[in-house]
Protein backbone atom coordinates (compact mmCIF):
# COMPACT_ATOMS: atom_id res chain seq x y z
CA UNK A 1 0.00 0.00 0.00
CA UNK A 2 1.37 3.43 -0.92
CA UNK A 3 1.31 6.68 1.01
CA UNK A 4 -1.94 8.64 1.50
CA UNK A 5 -2.50 10.75 -1.58
CA UNK A 6 -5.04 13.59 -1.73
CA UNK A 7 -6.48 15.08 -4.90
CA UNK A 8 -7.40 18.72 -4.08
CA UNK A 9 -9.91 20.41 -6.37
CA UNK A 10 -10.77 24.11 -5.92
CA UNK A 11 -13.38 26.14 -7.76
CA UNK A 12 -11.41 28.36 -10.19
CA UNK A 13 -11.45 31.68 -8.32
CA UNK A 14 -8.74 33.34 -6.23
CA UNK A 15 -10.78 33.23 -3.01
CA UNK A 16 -11.26 29.47 -3.46
CA UNK A 17 -7.80 28.46 -4.70
CA UNK A 18 -5.73 30.08 -1.95
CA UNK A 19 -7.33 28.55 1.16
CA UNK A 20 -7.47 25.07 -0.35
CA UNK A 21 -3.83 25.35 -1.43
CA UNK A 22 -2.96 26.44 2.12
CA UNK A 23 -4.75 23.35 3.44
CA UNK A 24 -2.79 21.25 0.94
CA UNK A 25 0.53 22.66 2.21
CA UNK A 26 -0.52 21.87 5.80
CA UNK A 27 -1.34 18.27 4.80
CA UNK A 28 2.04 17.89 3.10
CA UNK A 29 3.74 18.98 6.32
CA UNK A 30 2.07 15.96 7.93
CA UNK A 31 3.44 13.52 5.37
CA UNK A 32 0.47 13.43 2.98
CA UNK A 33 1.10 13.73 -0.74
CA UNK A 34 -1.20 16.18 -2.56
CA UNK A 35 -2.00 16.57 -6.25
CA UNK A 36 -3.57 20.00 -6.68
CA UNK A 37 -5.84 20.47 -9.71
CA UNK A 38 -6.26 23.96 -11.15
CA UNK A 39 -7.77 24.88 -14.49
CA UNK A 40 -5.13 25.49 -17.17
CA UNK A 41 -5.85 29.23 -17.04
CA UNK A 42 -5.42 29.45 -13.27
CA UNK A 43 -2.49 27.02 -13.19
CA UNK A 44 -0.50 29.31 -15.47
CA UNK A 45 -1.25 32.33 -13.27
CA UNK A 46 -0.29 30.53 -10.06
CA UNK A 47 2.99 29.27 -11.56
CA UNK A 48 3.89 32.72 -12.92
CA UNK A 49 3.15 34.38 -9.57
CA UNK A 50 5.67 32.10 -7.85
CA UNK A 51 8.46 33.75 -9.90
CA UNK A 52 10.90 30.93 -9.31
CA UNK A 53 10.44 30.91 -5.53
CA UNK A 54 10.42 27.50 -3.88
CA UNK A 55 7.04 27.95 -2.23
CA UNK A 56 5.52 24.63 -3.28
CA UNK A 57 6.74 21.67 -1.19
CA UNK A 58 8.14 18.52 -2.82
CA UNK A 59 5.14 16.34 -1.95
CA UNK A 60 2.70 18.75 -3.60
CA UNK A 61 2.21 18.31 -7.34
CA UNK A 62 0.45 21.03 -9.35
CA UNK A 63 -1.52 19.79 -12.37
CA UNK A 64 -4.07 21.37 -14.69
CA UNK A 65 -7.20 20.50 -16.63
CA UNK A 66 -9.16 22.49 -19.24
CA UNK A 67 -12.00 24.70 -18.00
CA UNK A 68 -14.11 24.19 -21.12
CA UNK A 69 -13.62 27.70 -22.50
CA UNK A 70 -11.55 28.82 -25.47
CA UNK A 71 -8.38 30.79 -24.72
CA UNK A 72 -9.97 34.04 -25.88
CA UNK A 73 -13.19 33.71 -23.85
CA UNK A 74 -13.80 35.88 -20.77
CA UNK A 75 -13.23 34.03 -17.48
CA UNK A 76 -14.84 36.95 -15.63
CA UNK A 77 -18.19 35.91 -17.13
CA UNK A 78 -19.23 33.81 -14.14
CA UNK A 79 -22.23 32.19 -15.83
CA UNK A 80 -20.23 31.08 -18.85
CA UNK A 81 -17.35 29.79 -16.73
CA UNK A 82 -19.61 27.82 -14.38
CA UNK A 83 -21.53 26.15 -17.19
CA UNK A 84 -18.27 25.17 -18.90
CA UNK A 85 -16.67 23.86 -15.70
CA UNK A 86 -19.69 21.78 -14.73
CA UNK A 87 -19.77 20.30 -18.25
CA UNK A 88 -16.13 19.27 -18.68
CA UNK A 89 -14.66 18.77 -15.21
CA UNK A 90 -16.06 15.33 -14.24
CA UNK A 91 -14.43 13.53 -17.20
CA UNK A 92 -11.18 15.48 -16.78
CA UNK A 93 -10.95 14.61 -13.07
CA UNK A 94 -11.58 10.94 -13.83
CA UNK A 95 -8.72 11.06 -16.36
CA UNK A 96 -6.35 12.59 -13.78
CA UNK A 97 -7.25 9.89 -11.25
CA UNK A 98 -6.89 7.07 -13.78
CA UNK A 99 -3.49 8.34 -14.91
CA UNK A 100 -2.25 8.74 -11.32
CA UNK A 101 -3.58 5.34 -10.30
CA UNK A 102 -1.42 3.60 -12.91
CA UNK A 103 1.24 3.65 -10.20
CA UNK A 104 0.40 1.01 -7.59
CA UNK A 105 2.23 2.94 -4.85
CA UNK A 106 0.87 6.38 -5.73
CA UNK A 107 -2.89 5.93 -6.04
CA UNK A 108 -5.34 8.69 -5.10
CA UNK A 109 -6.78 7.73 -1.71
CA UNK A 110 -8.92 10.81 -1.00
CA UNK A 111 -10.48 13.79 -2.78
CA UNK A 112 -10.91 17.15 -1.06
CA UNK A 113 -13.23 19.24 -3.22
CA UNK A 114 -14.51 22.79 -3.01
CA UNK A 115 -18.06 22.85 -1.67
CA UNK A 116 -19.20 24.45 -4.95
CA UNK A 117 -17.95 21.43 -6.91
CA UNK A 118 -20.29 18.67 -5.80
CA UNK A 119 -19.49 17.07 -9.14
CA UNK A 120 -16.08 16.10 -7.72
CA UNK A 121 -17.83 14.20 -4.92
CA UNK A 122 -19.76 12.29 -7.59
CA UNK A 123 -16.47 11.46 -9.29
CA UNK A 124 -15.05 10.25 -5.96
CA UNK A 125 -18.02 7.92 -5.43
CA UNK A 126 -17.78 6.59 -8.98
CA UNK A 127 -14.04 5.94 -8.62
CA UNK A 128 -14.38 4.39 -5.16
CA UNK A 129 -12.37 7.12 -3.43
CA UNK A 130 -13.16 8.69 -0.05
CA UNK A 131 -14.05 12.38 -0.14
CA UNK A 132 -14.25 15.55 1.91
CA UNK A 133 -16.12 18.75 1.05
CA UNK A 134 -14.20 21.95 1.80
CA UNK A 135 -15.85 25.32 2.38
CA UNK A 136 -13.61 28.37 1.80
CA UNK A 137 -16.38 30.68 3.07
CA UNK A 138 -18.15 31.37 6.36
CA UNK A 139 -20.07 28.46 7.88
CA UNK A 140 -23.11 30.77 7.94
CA UNK A 141 -23.27 30.31 4.16
CA UNK A 142 -23.39 26.54 4.60
CA UNK A 143 -26.32 26.93 7.00
CA UNK A 144 -28.14 29.29 4.64
CA UNK A 145 -27.81 26.92 1.69
CA UNK A 146 -29.16 23.99 3.69
CA UNK A 147 -32.17 26.12 4.66
CA UNK A 148 -33.29 26.88 1.10
CA UNK A 149 -36.46 24.74 1.51
CA UNK A 150 -37.40 26.76 4.60
CA UNK A 151 -36.75 30.05 2.79
CA UNK A 152 -39.12 28.86 0.06
CA UNK A 153 -41.78 27.74 2.56
CA UNK A 154 -41.57 31.12 4.33
CA UNK A 155 -42.08 32.92 1.02
CA UNK A 156 -38.72 34.72 1.23
CA UNK A 157 -37.58 33.21 -2.09
CA UNK A 158 -39.38 31.28 -4.82
CA UNK A 159 -38.32 27.91 -6.24
CA UNK A 160 -35.90 29.61 -8.65
CA UNK A 161 -34.13 31.46 -5.83
CA UNK A 162 -35.61 34.87 -6.68
CA UNK A 163 -36.03 37.09 -3.61
CA UNK A 164 -39.76 37.58 -2.92
CA UNK A 165 -39.63 39.46 0.41
CA UNK A 166 -37.24 42.11 1.63
CA UNK A 167 -36.71 41.27 5.27
CA UNK A 168 -34.05 40.19 7.74
CA UNK A 169 -33.40 36.44 7.71
CA UNK A 170 -32.30 34.78 10.95
CA UNK A 171 -32.09 30.98 10.92
CA UNK A 172 -31.99 30.76 14.70
CA UNK A 173 -32.11 33.17 17.64
CA UNK A 174 -28.35 32.80 18.11
CA UNK A 175 -27.24 33.25 14.50
CA UNK A 176 -26.58 36.52 12.74
CA UNK A 177 -29.41 38.16 10.80
CA UNK A 178 -28.90 38.79 7.08
CA UNK A 179 -30.88 41.06 4.78
CA UNK A 180 -32.73 38.87 2.26
CA UNK A 181 -31.47 41.20 -0.50
CA UNK A 182 -27.95 40.10 0.42
CA UNK A 183 -28.51 36.33 0.23
CA UNK A 184 -25.40 35.06 -1.51
CA UNK A 185 -26.82 33.98 -4.89
CA UNK A 186 -28.81 37.21 -5.21
CA UNK A 187 -25.54 39.19 -5.17
CA UNK A 188 -23.70 37.61 -8.10
CA UNK A 189 -24.13 39.25 -11.49
CA UNK A 190 -27.31 39.35 -13.57
CA UNK A 191 -30.43 37.21 -13.20
CA UNK A 192 -29.03 34.52 -15.51
CA UNK A 193 -25.90 34.14 -13.39
CA UNK A 194 -27.94 34.16 -10.18
CA UNK A 195 -30.10 31.34 -11.53
CA UNK A 196 -27.07 29.24 -12.50
CA UNK A 197 -25.50 29.76 -9.06
CA UNK A 198 -28.77 28.86 -7.30
CA UNK A 199 -29.19 25.69 -9.35
CA UNK A 200 -25.59 24.72 -8.60
CA UNK A 201 -26.19 25.21 -4.88
CA UNK A 202 -29.26 22.94 -4.99
CA UNK A 203 -27.26 20.23 -6.75
CA UNK A 204 -24.35 20.63 -4.34
CA UNK A 205 -26.74 20.25 -1.40
CA UNK A 206 -27.72 16.84 -2.80
CA UNK A 207 -24.18 15.66 -3.53
CA UNK A 208 -23.01 16.77 -0.07
CA UNK A 209 -24.35 13.45 1.25
CA UNK A 210 -21.46 11.76 -0.59
CA UNK A 211 -18.84 13.53 1.54
CA UNK A 212 -17.26 11.60 4.40
CA UNK A 213 -16.14 14.89 5.95
CA UNK A 214 -17.38 18.48 5.70
CA UNK A 215 -14.67 20.95 6.69
CA UNK A 216 -14.48 24.73 6.62
CA UNK A 217 -12.00 27.60 6.74
CA UNK A 218 -13.52 29.09 9.88
CA UNK A 219 -13.24 28.92 13.64
CA UNK A 220 -15.63 27.92 16.39
CA UNK A 221 -14.72 31.19 18.14
CA UNK A 222 -16.08 33.13 15.16
CA UNK A 223 -19.24 31.15 14.38
CA UNK A 224 -20.05 29.11 17.47
CA UNK A 225 -23.82 29.25 16.92
CA UNK A 226 -23.54 27.77 13.41
CA UNK A 227 -21.26 24.93 14.49
CA UNK A 228 -23.57 24.13 17.40
CA UNK A 229 -26.56 23.80 15.08
CA UNK A 230 -24.63 22.04 12.30
CA UNK A 231 -22.04 19.86 14.06
CA UNK A 232 -21.26 17.93 10.87
CA UNK A 233 -19.40 21.03 9.60
CA UNK A 234 -15.96 21.00 11.25
CA UNK A 235 -13.88 24.20 11.44
CA UNK A 236 -10.14 23.82 10.73
CA UNK A 237 -9.25 27.49 10.21
CA UNK A 238 -8.15 30.10 9.82
CA UNK A 239 -5.92 28.56 7.13
CA UNK A 240 -3.11 31.11 6.80
CA UNK A 241 0.54 30.76 5.79
CA UNK A 242 1.47 33.03 8.70
CA UNK A 243 0.18 30.37 11.11
CA UNK A 244 2.82 27.91 9.86
CA UNK A 245 5.45 30.68 9.55
CA UNK A 246 5.68 30.09 5.80
CA UNK A 247 5.07 31.90 2.53
CA UNK A 248 1.60 32.09 1.05
CA UNK A 249 0.93 30.11 -2.13
CA UNK A 250 -1.78 30.20 -4.77
CA UNK A 251 -1.77 33.88 -5.73
CA UNK A 252 -2.90 34.86 -9.23
CA UNK A 253 -0.53 37.84 -9.36
CA UNK A 254 3.13 38.49 -8.44
CA UNK A 255 3.31 40.32 -5.11
CA UNK A 256 5.00 43.66 -4.55
CA UNK A 257 7.08 42.92 -1.44
CA UNK A 258 8.76 46.35 -1.60
CA UNK A 259 5.71 47.79 0.15
CA UNK A 260 6.92 46.13 3.37
CA UNK A 261 10.03 48.32 3.39
CA UNK A 262 7.76 51.34 2.97
CA UNK A 263 5.63 50.17 5.90
CA UNK A 264 8.79 49.87 8.01
CA UNK A 265 9.24 53.65 7.70
CA UNK A 266 5.73 54.51 8.93
CA UNK A 267 4.75 55.13 12.58
CA UNK A 268 3.05 52.35 14.55
CA UNK A 269 -0.71 52.03 13.83
CA UNK A 270 -0.69 54.92 11.37
CA UNK A 271 -1.38 53.31 7.96
CA UNK A 272 -4.73 52.71 6.29
CA UNK A 273 -4.45 49.48 4.31
CA UNK A 274 -6.88 49.40 1.35
CA UNK A 275 -7.54 46.26 -0.70
CA UNK A 276 -10.61 44.94 -2.51
CA UNK A 277 -9.62 41.42 -3.46
CA UNK A 278 -9.56 39.88 -6.92
CA UNK A 279 -13.04 40.63 -8.30
CA UNK A 280 -14.32 44.04 -7.09
CA UNK A 281 -14.70 46.68 -9.80
CA UNK A 282 -15.20 50.45 -9.39
CA UNK A 283 -16.70 52.92 -11.85
CA UNK A 284 -14.80 56.14 -12.51
CA UNK A 285 -16.77 58.32 -10.07
CA UNK A 286 -16.56 55.88 -7.18
CA UNK A 287 -12.85 55.30 -7.73
CA UNK A 288 -12.18 59.03 -7.59
CA UNK A 289 -14.28 59.51 -4.45
CA UNK A 290 -12.30 56.78 -2.72
CA UNK A 291 -9.01 58.35 -3.77
CA UNK A 292 -10.07 61.78 -2.52
CA UNK A 293 -11.39 60.29 0.73
CA UNK A 294 -8.02 58.68 1.43
CA UNK A 295 -6.31 61.95 0.64
CA UNK A 296 -8.59 63.86 3.03
CA UNK A 297 -7.59 61.71 6.00
CA UNK A 298 -4.05 63.10 5.94
CA UNK A 299 -2.94 59.62 7.05
CA UNK A 300 -0.43 57.38 5.26
CA UNK A 301 -2.10 54.65 3.21
CA UNK A 302 -1.20 51.56 1.22
CA UNK A 303 -3.73 51.03 -1.57
CA UNK A 304 -3.82 47.88 -3.71
CA UNK A 305 -4.99 48.88 -7.19
CA UNK A 306 -5.27 45.88 -9.51
CA UNK A 307 -4.97 46.63 -13.21
CA UNK A 308 -8.67 45.74 -13.61
CA UNK A 309 -9.98 47.45 -10.45
CA UNK A 310 -11.34 50.25 -12.64
CA UNK A 311 -11.46 51.15 -16.31
CA UNK A 312 -8.33 52.91 -17.64
CA UNK A 313 -6.41 52.67 -14.35
CA UNK A 314 -3.64 54.99 -15.53
CA UNK A 315 -6.16 57.81 -16.08
CA UNK A 316 -8.51 56.97 -13.24
CA UNK A 317 -7.01 59.09 -10.46
CA UNK A 318 -8.13 62.65 -9.71
CA UNK A 319 -5.98 65.31 -11.34
CA UNK A 320 -2.81 65.88 -9.34
CA UNK A 321 -3.66 63.09 -6.87
CA UNK A 322 -0.43 61.14 -7.26
CA UNK A 323 1.67 64.27 -6.80
CA UNK A 324 -0.24 65.37 -3.71
CA UNK A 325 0.01 62.01 -1.94
CA UNK A 326 3.69 61.45 -2.79
CA UNK A 327 5.49 60.01 0.22
CA UNK A 328 2.26 59.54 2.17
CA UNK A 329 0.37 57.21 -0.13
CA UNK A 330 1.78 53.99 -1.57
CA UNK A 331 0.06 52.37 -4.56
CA UNK A 332 0.66 48.71 -5.46
CA UNK A 333 -0.87 46.25 -7.93
CA UNK A 334 -0.81 43.26 -5.47
CA UNK A 335 0.84 42.71 -2.10
CA UNK A 336 1.68 39.91 0.37
CA UNK A 337 -1.45 40.70 2.36
CA UNK A 338 -0.77 38.51 5.40
CA UNK A 339 2.60 40.23 5.88
CA UNK A 340 0.98 43.63 5.47
CA UNK A 341 -1.80 42.99 7.98
CA UNK A 342 0.66 41.69 10.57
CA UNK A 343 2.83 44.81 10.22
CA UNK A 344 2.78 47.05 13.32
CA UNK A 345 2.32 50.22 11.24
CA UNK A 346 -1.14 49.15 9.98
CA UNK A 347 -3.99 50.92 11.79
CA UNK A 348 -7.03 49.59 9.93
CA UNK A 349 -8.15 47.58 6.92
CA UNK A 350 -10.49 49.09 4.30
CA UNK A 351 -11.75 45.84 2.78
CA UNK A 352 -14.29 44.27 0.44
CA UNK A 353 -14.85 41.68 3.22
CA UNK A 354 -14.00 38.57 1.24
CA UNK A 355 -13.77 35.67 3.69
CA UNK A 356 -10.01 35.18 3.18
CA UNK A 357 -9.37 38.86 3.84
CA UNK A 358 -11.71 38.70 6.82
CA UNK A 359 -9.78 35.75 8.27
CA UNK A 360 -6.46 37.54 7.69
CA UNK A 361 -7.65 40.76 9.32
CA UNK A 362 -9.18 38.96 12.30
CA UNK A 363 -6.06 36.83 12.78
CA UNK A 364 -3.97 39.99 13.06
CA UNK A 365 -6.28 41.99 15.33
CA UNK A 366 -6.89 44.74 12.74
CA UNK A 367 -10.15 46.78 12.77
CA UNK A 368 -12.15 46.87 9.51
CA UNK A 369 -13.85 49.47 7.38
CA UNK A 370 -16.28 47.40 5.32
CA UNK A 371 -17.01 47.95 1.62
CA UNK A 372 -18.60 44.68 0.32
CA UNK A 373 -18.96 44.20 -3.42
CA UNK A 374 -20.83 40.94 -4.09
CA UNK A 375 -21.76 37.39 -3.02
CA UNK A 376 -20.97 36.47 0.61
CA UNK A 377 -19.17 39.73 1.38
CA UNK A 378 -22.36 41.31 2.77
CA UNK A 379 -22.76 38.44 5.24
CA UNK A 380 -19.13 38.85 6.29
CA UNK A 381 -19.73 42.55 6.86
CA UNK A 382 -22.60 41.64 9.18
CA UNK A 383 -20.25 39.47 11.20
CA UNK A 384 -17.59 42.20 11.37
CA UNK A 385 -19.90 45.08 12.27
CA UNK A 386 -22.87 43.51 14.08
CA UNK A 387 -21.58 40.33 15.74
CA UNK A 388 -17.87 40.74 16.43
CA UNK A 389 -18.08 44.57 16.49
CA UNK A 390 -14.56 45.02 15.12
CA UNK A 391 -15.43 47.33 12.25
CA UNK A 392 -17.70 49.89 10.64
CA UNK A 393 -19.73 49.89 7.44
CA UNK A 394 -19.85 52.65 4.84
CA UNK A 395 -23.09 54.33 3.75
CA UNK A 396 -23.95 55.35 0.19
CA UNK A 397 -25.37 58.79 -0.61
CA UNK A 398 -28.57 59.51 -2.55
CA UNK A 399 -26.71 58.78 -5.81
CA UNK A 400 -25.55 55.37 -4.67
CA UNK A 401 -21.98 56.57 -4.15
CA UNK A 402 -19.79 56.24 -1.06
CA UNK A 403 -18.59 59.83 -0.93
CA UNK A 404 -15.11 61.03 -0.01
CA UNK A 405 -16.38 62.61 3.20
CA UNK A 406 -17.95 59.33 4.29
CA UNK A 407 -14.63 57.53 3.75
CA UNK A 408 -12.74 60.16 5.74
CA UNK A 409 -15.26 60.31 8.61
CA UNK A 410 -15.56 56.55 9.07
CA UNK A 411 -11.79 56.04 9.04
CA UNK A 412 -11.41 58.74 11.70
CA UNK A 413 -14.18 57.15 13.76
CA UNK A 414 -12.60 53.69 13.50
CA UNK A 415 -9.20 55.04 14.58
CA UNK A 416 -10.28 57.39 17.37
CA UNK A 417 -13.25 55.68 19.04
CA UNK A 418 -12.09 53.36 21.79
CA UNK A 419 -13.07 49.72 21.54
CA UNK A 420 -12.61 48.61 17.92
CA UNK A 421 -8.94 47.68 18.17
CA UNK A 422 -9.37 46.27 21.67
CA UNK A 423 -12.17 43.96 20.52
CA UNK A 424 -10.16 43.04 17.41
CA UNK A 425 -7.15 42.03 19.52
CA UNK A 426 -9.36 40.04 21.88
CA UNK A 427 -10.92 38.18 18.94
CA UNK A 428 -7.46 37.53 17.50
CA UNK A 429 -6.34 35.87 20.74
CA UNK A 430 -9.39 33.58 20.81
CA UNK A 431 -9.03 32.59 17.15
CA UNK A 432 -5.30 31.89 17.48
CA UNK A 433 -5.94 29.73 20.54
CA UNK A 434 -8.35 27.60 18.50
CA UNK A 435 -5.46 26.62 16.22
CA UNK A 436 -3.41 25.14 19.07
CA UNK A 437 -3.27 21.36 19.26
CA UNK A 438 -5.80 21.39 22.08
CA UNK A 439 -8.01 24.01 20.40
CA UNK A 440 -11.13 23.26 18.37
CA UNK A 441 -9.60 23.87 14.91
CA UNK A 442 -6.37 22.17 15.96
CA UNK A 443 -8.16 19.01 17.10
CA UNK A 444 -10.34 18.89 13.98
CA UNK A 445 -7.32 19.21 11.69
CA UNK A 446 -5.46 16.50 13.61
CA UNK A 447 -8.46 14.16 13.22
CA UNK A 448 -8.69 15.01 9.51
CA UNK A 449 -5.04 14.03 9.03
CA UNK A 450 -5.62 10.76 10.91
CA UNK A 451 -8.67 9.97 8.75
CA UNK A 452 -6.70 10.62 5.54
CA UNK A 453 -3.86 8.38 6.72
CA UNK A 454 -6.13 5.52 7.79
CA UNK A 455 -6.48 2.71 5.26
Amino acid sequence: MGSPHVLAVPYPAQGHVRPLMELAVCLVKHGIKVTFVNTEFDHKRVIESLSGEENVPDMMHLVSIPDGLESWEDRNDAAKLMKAIFRVMPAKLEAVIEKTNQSESDKITCIIADEFLGLALEVAKKMGVRAASFSPAAAALYALKLNIPKLIDDGIIDSSGTIMKKQMVQLSSTMLAVDSAHIVWACVGDLTTQGIVFDAILKNNRTLKMADWIIGNSSNELEASVFTLYPEMLPIGPLLASNRLGKSVGSYWPEDSDCLAWLDKQPVQSVIYVAFGSTSVFDHTQFQELALGLELTNMPFLWVVRRNLTAEPDNAYPKGFKDRIQGRGRLATWVPQQNVLSHPSVACFLSHCGWNSTMEGVSNGVPFLCWPYFADQFTNRSYICDVWKVGLGLDKDENGIIAQGEVKDKIEQLITVKGYRERALDLKAKVMNSLREDGCSGKNFKNLVKWIKDD
